[in-house]
């Protein structure tokens, strides 16, 4: 276990001193810069630069990228200083420096009284640091500035959009070679890339952006996905429930969703004289099945799944592809239970999303557990011991999987500690999956209640999402497999393609016996020559191929070309749809 709230590592010392290398590289060419934030991120850094009139792109990073190699040659100091807030209020307002006004007069806000200073050659930055001794302690290699992209001040669309220049920093030479190639790899795995070539998905202008459209072949695999999910739930003790898509906005009020998501919500429409809102989230609907009628201590626990369509505002530059959405379909669900059952609830969704993850090839999993500020702890809301149990309780679970993982002090939201689980992707990539969230305040601003042993209780709710939303999980499971789905999964499990004109009729009658059996399939009969149509199988990721000519129709066999494989093996019709079946079911 690591806690996120330790001292910085020495990478991350090393890539918040190369934003201030790069800034002062920057403010050597571009004097008139004016310069926001610049942290470190989990694979370099950036900084987001305000170049007035002048326009910057990625063929300028080359300059900016050997102006830096000059300055660590030049083995300069780091140096701390302090100033009260009021003095650098004053020092900046002279400058007239905008962003760093910003943050200065947030932070007078919150009641800091001293900030620190930290100066590199003739560059001088706001910063809590802390910094490496000398530029020349970066390694030789170890960084290569990667690309530049809009950013608007404080992520607001209605600040300056600000120029981000982004910057990739390892351990060395070997790591960001490594990583570059990963990077090469991510780019022919890219889902918005492979949607278009497999015909998987589009977004249109006339719909909207962040709106997903399912073609044919996505939807195939989604409903082979959702048929297992449903499946898998079901023998695992979950109870399916279904919810409408608008809720008045008395449901949304009493949830607090009003009072702090209405800027991710989507304007009310008006129904009767009434606002309605399209749903952000299923859970108000869920506790509402639970206050249908009154609840008993040996009902419990309550595990109910939805596949619920939810509708969030997410920022237009925000938006990227099936990652990040404006319209999807949660893999939601919610488990109710009496405090003793907490800890084995708990133990079982993790439980639960181990096997998810097995199921579709994830093996590398890490988890990051954001509890309360322990020096903050009257801003939460919820007894303080149940709070406690539940944080004690989780790590515990946690430590019996034996799973990495960090936490986060002051992480939590005011309702509750939640766990994310992270898995790594076939190149190495961490993608957030399953969340598990306690929720003290739903239980507490609905009155959920249930008849006890001896008196009325309040019951413990938790929501869960194994997969995420099913747009966002696509997405990673399109760049997961490189667009070569598993046979349980191909949206063309089987390609048949006839040689010539006299085999079409066959190739017709084999399809249907292939879809008796529930296996997906088509068929090639253009007037193509063989090889061509074989070439375009490969391109379009089919697992099975299947040639048919006189030979096959004669014998009564079929000649199988395996994906990734260039040899034919020739089996007999009953032997195929057995060994295609049994590998189906069994999700390899």
């Amino acid at each position: 276990m690591e806690n996120k709230n330790d001292q910085k590592n020495e990478l991350e010392i090393s890539r918040h001193s190369l934003a201030h290398i790069m800034a002062l590289a920057v403010y050597e060419i571009y004097p008139n810069a004016k310069f926001a934030i610049g942290p470190e991120i989990d694979n370099g850094f950036y900084y987001d630069i305000d170049f007035g009139e002048q326009k910057i792109g990625d063929n300028d990073l080359i300059g900016i990228e050997k102006k830096m190699k000059h300055i660590i040659k030049q083995n300069l100091k780091f140096s701390r200083s302090e100033l009260s807030i009021d003095e650098a209020i004053s020092k900046f307002k002279k400058s007239d420096d905008v962003y760093k006004l910003d943050i200065l007069n947030e932070l007078k806000a919150e009641g800091q009284k001293v900030v620190s200073f930290y100066q590199l050659g003739n560059f001088v930055d706001l910063c809590r640091g802390p910094h490496i001794e000398s530029s020349a302690k970066i390694k030789p290699g170890s960084f290569k500035l990667d690309k530049t992209a809009g950013a608007y001040w404080r992520g607001d669309e209605k600040n300056k959009m600000l120029t981000r220049i982004y910057g990739l920093a390892f351990g060395g030479a070997e790591e960001l070679d490594s990583y570059l190639k990963m990077i090469e790899e991510a780019k022919k795995r890219d889902h918005r890339k492979l949607g278009q070539e497999l015909d998987l998905f589009s977004i249109s202008e006339k719909v909207g952006p962040g709106l997903i459209l399912w073609h044919p072949k996505l939807a195939k695999i989604r409903e082979a996905v959702e048929s297992f999910w449903r499946v898998f739930h079901r023998q695992r003790g979950y109870d399916a429930v279904y919810t409408p898509h608008i809720g008045r906005s008395k449901l949304w009020e009493t949830s607090g969703h009003l009072g702090f998501f209405k800027d991710s919500m989507y304007a009310p429409m008006n129904v009767d004289g009434e606002e309605y809102f399209v749903k952000p989230m299923n859970c108000p609907f869920h506790v509402e099945i639970y206050k249908s009628r009154p609840r008993s201590w040996r009902e419990f626990p309550l595990r109910w799944n939805e596949l619920g369509s939810v509708y969030r505002y997410e920022k237009s530059g925000e938006l990227s592809g099936m990652l990040r959405v404006r319209g999807f379909t949660q893999d939601d669900a919610h488990i109710i239970c009496r405090k003793d059952q907490f800890a084995d609830e708990y133990r079982e969704v993790l439980k639960l999303s181990f096997d998810m993850f097995k199921i579709f090839g994830f093996t590398e999993v890490k988890g990051y557990l954001a509890v309360r500020d322990p020096k903050n702890i009257e801003k939460y809301m919820g007894d303080s011991e149940i709070w406690e149990m539940a944080e004690k309780t989780i790590k515990e679970v946690v430590a019996d999987f034996n799973m990495p993982y960090e936490v986060e002090e002051g992480g939590a939201k005011f309702y509750g500690p939640a766990l994310d689980i992270k898995v790594k992707d076939s190149i190495g990539r961490e993608w957030q999956l399953t969340t598990i969230q306690l929720d003290f305040n739903l239980p507490e601003k609905f009155d959920m209640t249930y008849q006890g042993t001896e008196k009325e209780e309040r019951p413990i709710m938790i929501h869960r999402a194994l997969l995420g939303s099913l747009e966002r999980f696509f997405g990673v499971l399109i760049e997961h497999y490189g667009g070569s789905f598993p046979l349980w999964l191909s949206p063309v499990q089987v390609k048949i393609l006839s040689v010539g004109e006299k085999h079409i009729d066959y190739c017709k009658s084999l399809k249907q016996e292939f879809l008796n059996r529930d296996i997906r399939v088509e068929i090639d009969v253009n007037n193509e020559t063989v090889s061509n149509k074989i070439r375009k199988t490969a391109s379009e990721k089919i697992p099975y191929v299947i040639v048919v000519g006189d030979k096959e129709i004669e014998d009564n066999i079929f000649a199988v070309r395996k994906r990734g494989e260039n040899s034919t093996n020739i089996f007999s019709p009953n032997d195929f749809y057995d060994l295609i079946l049994k590998e189906i079911a069994d999700k390899k």
